[in-house]
């Protein structure tokens, strides 16, 4: 689980044109929520918070100055283009809190003449919120073709629960795909002209 703690100011201008402003200081707009309060607006620092959301489910300890709140990235938007980003959603929780989180599958291990599909390549998860897990990993060591594992055969740290079916497939080792043969390249029109003369010619001789 990743914590960082990140300065966030208030602001009181909104609109495109203001988030247009905030970002071009090198900050990025978001709203803060959850818990019952009202939804607060603040600017972070651009560069601290790409850097923080490289991690999965981190979580932001926001220093308002007033204080200090616990959250999670709830949304994130980025420029389709750049990938810079635009604005992010931050939800409030409480340590002890139980959240409900996505989380990434790993498969670690060979598998001579197979291959992983992850059918889930996240998992739902629910974990107490200063525990939350980057990864679920699962051994496929020298696993045979056509096994399939599922969710309820997951390995997942203490405290944390599953928040899917625990019959539902997750991952499932499969044959690579056989090359298909390149059909047998037709003549080209000239040498298709030319073979028939000769066959032609052939046929008058005998």
């Amino acid at each position: 689980m990743s914590q960082v703690r990140i300065k966030a100011e208030s602001r009181s201008e909104f609109g495109k044109g203001a988030a247009r402003r905030i970002r071009r200081a090198g900050q990025v707009p978001a709203v803060v929520y959850g818990h019952g309060s009202d939804p607060r607006h603040i600017a972070l620092p651009g560069h601290d918070l790409m850097l923080a959301l490289k991690t999965a489910n981190v979580l932001l300890e926001l220093d308002l100055g007033s204080g200090v709140e616990l959250t999670l990235p709830k949304s994130v938007q980025r420029d389709p283009v750049k990938q810079t980003l635009e604005h992010v959603d931050l939800v409030i929780v409480k340590r002890g809190e139980t959240v409900t989180v996505e989380v990434a599958l790993v498969a670690n291990g060979r598998i001579p003449g197979g291959l992983v599909e992850l059918v889930h390549p996240t998992i739902t998860l629910e974990a107490e919120a200063t525990h939350i897990p980057t990864e679920i990993t699962v051994d496929v060591e020298g696993l045979e073709i056509g096994t399939m594992i599922t969710a309820g055969e997951l390995s997942l740290p203490e405290g944390a629960a599953l928040g899917i079916d625990a019959d539902t497939p997750v991952l499932h080792i499969i044959a690579p795909q056989a090359e298909e043969e390149a059909p047998a390249e037709a003549p080209a029109e000239g040498e298709a002209g030319a073979e028939a003369a000769e066959a032609a010619e052939a046929s008058s001789e005998s």
